[in-house]
């Protein structure tokens, strides 16, 4: 047996193929344009449901008999269809400003705590229900033709199997989803005047939507029983890959967006939530969740720094034929020990990782990045370590905050391209204070999609079963309490630096 998961992302899809042992055969991926511009953050879900079903069927012309595919995607972005599936419209990104008047309309009509704690979410205009009011309100000619309103989970799965469900997570991500009752709210649906027999049915995460359609068989090279299974909202998937479970441990997704998900074993209090903005999703377990603590640059920042400031550097380092980053961790080490300063230390720079904005605690998409600290003697090196930095700071703000609103983290457990470098790691481990493991794959949302599917078809027993298959770890980064201390000292002065210069930006 061999099962595949399938991660649509904003900009790109990857479908990895595994066989009945959990080892990786093989990937395929395509990437997709996205528009943005001052008005408008789109995305044409034509091109991305195109380039589906080529990684799907470049997997399945490369390997026989899979039995199932995973479907995880990433969140809030809706689509607009007729009964045949078609597209209408181009779809919304969760970045995309419009929207606010309505959600604003919306908080009026029902307020905001009661919103919240309906749905686990402060109302934001990043999510859908503001944007389905936007379309209604601004193209209702196009609207009064859809008859489907889907995500890309539930859009790619009704497209694969012709059913239209929704896993919990990702219908949460519509801001009219109640996770008590676990099913769409029509209160506030009709007080946002959407039809909600447009929605998908929701299941729980890791659900079987059926096999293929005998068209996508055909046209993809898939078995004609291959069942597709509805996985979930894309960090939930990787929270499950990263075999976190329990609430003593949490995923430090260490990926383009830097994500903190920490696991509660029962529903959060709102109260304590909200002010972060920090949102309560149903997780895997019956009766557990989990929420988002992030930063829209993570690892964008440290590319940001590695392609705009280190042109030289990347020279530099392909004759020594080490990778940039690399070259610039070596550098940094080198200028630090010449100056005579602890190498391991703090920089001392403060860099705001507001390059797209603020996410968590703020959920302000007008802030702008900041670097404080720069002389003459600033090297290109010395800012790149300072962007680590302050993304890792960002971070343990974010940790703080949900801590005192009952999170128990103990570990976290490491995932995407971050966790590959040691000096980032450890440089977490010593600001947070806790220790970090290093998984080996980078792609945990994959992986985690792959094991709910392999539970689904019966390959794996269960939730442990699945991620002894599939889950190795590479290393584990211990704090340091010096240098813990010495962040300390440092982030005293960063957690100032928002409201500093946020008035003047």
């Amino acid at each position: 047996m061999r099962i595949a998961g399938l991660d649509i992302g904003t900009t790109g899809c990857k479908c990895t193929v595994f066989d009945e042992n959990g080892c990786e055969l093989g990937r395929a991926y395509r990437d997709y344009p996205v528009r943005r511009g001052t008005g408008a953050h789109e995305i044409d879900a034509t091109v991305l449901i195109d380039a589906v079903y080529a990684v799907i069927g470049e997997m399945a012309h490369k390997f026989e008999n899979i039995s199932g595919i995973g479907v995880t995607s990433f969140g809030e972005t809706f689509v607009m269809t007729d009964e045949n599936g078609n597209v209408l419209a181009p779809a919304m990104l969760y970045t995309d400003p419009r929207g606010a008047e309505e959600c604003a309309a919306l908080s009026e009509r029902l307020g905001n705590d009661h919103i919240a704690r309906v749905t686990g979410i402060t109302p934001h205009e990043m999510y859908g229900l503001p944007k389905m009011m936007w379309q209604k309100r601004h193209n209702p000619e196009i609207f009064a033709k859809a008859r489907h309103i889907m995500q890309m989970e539930d859009f790619v799965v009704y497209l694969l199997t012709g059913n239209a469900v929704i896993d919990y997570s990702l219908a949460t991500r519509s801001m009219g989803f109640d996770i008590d009752k676990l099913a769409w709210s029509s209160e506030i649906f009709d007080a946002a005047e959407i039809d909600v027999g447009l929605m998908s049915r929701p299941v729980p995460t890791g659900s079987d939507a059926g096999v293929i359609t005998k068209s996508v068989a055909d046209k993809t090279g898939l078995p004609s029983d291959c069942h597709v299974i509805a996985i979930s909202q894309d960090q939930v998937a990787a929270a499950i890959g990263s075999g976190a479970f329990s609430p003593d441990v949490a995923v430090d997704g260490a990926g383009t967006v830097q994500c903190l998900t920490p696991i509660f074993d029962k529903k959060p209090d709102v109260t304590k939530m909200m002010p972060g903005k920090y949102v309560i999703v149903p997780y895997i377990i019956p009766g557990t969740y989990v929420t988002y603590a992030f930063s829209y640059t993570g690892g964008a920042l440290i590319s940001w720094a590695t392609k705009v400031l280190a042109k030289q550097e990347a020279l530099l380092a392909k004759e020594s034929k080490l990778s940039v980053n690399e070259y610039l961790e070596k550098q940094y080490i080198k200028k630090r020990e010449l100056d005579g300063i602890d190498t391991d230390g703090p920089s001392g720079m403060l860099v705001l990782p507001h390059f797209a904005g603020a996410a968590t605690p703020y959920m302000d998409t007008e802030s702008k990045g900041v670097i404080i600290g720069l002389t003459t003697d600033t090297s290109v090196a010395e800012i790149y370590r300072g962007c680590m930095e302050g993304v890792t700071y960002e971070m343990y703000l974010n940790y703080r905050n949900v801590t005192e609103a009952g999170a128990s983290i103990k570990k976290l457990h490491a995932t995407g391209g971050g966790a590959h470098s040691a000096t980032w790691m450890q440089m977490k481990a010593d600001v947070l204070n806790v220790p970090i493991i290093a998984l080996n794959s980078v792609d945990a949302g994959t992986i985690g999609s792959a094991m709910m599917t392999g539970i689904a078809l019966g390959l794996f027993k269960d939730l442990d079963d699945a991620a002894a298959h599939m889950i190795e770890t590479r290393k584990t980064y211990e704090p340091r309490q010096k240098y813990h201390e010495k962040y300390m000292e440092v982030y005293e002065r960063y957690e100032r630096v928002y409201s500093a210069v946020r008035p003047v930006m």
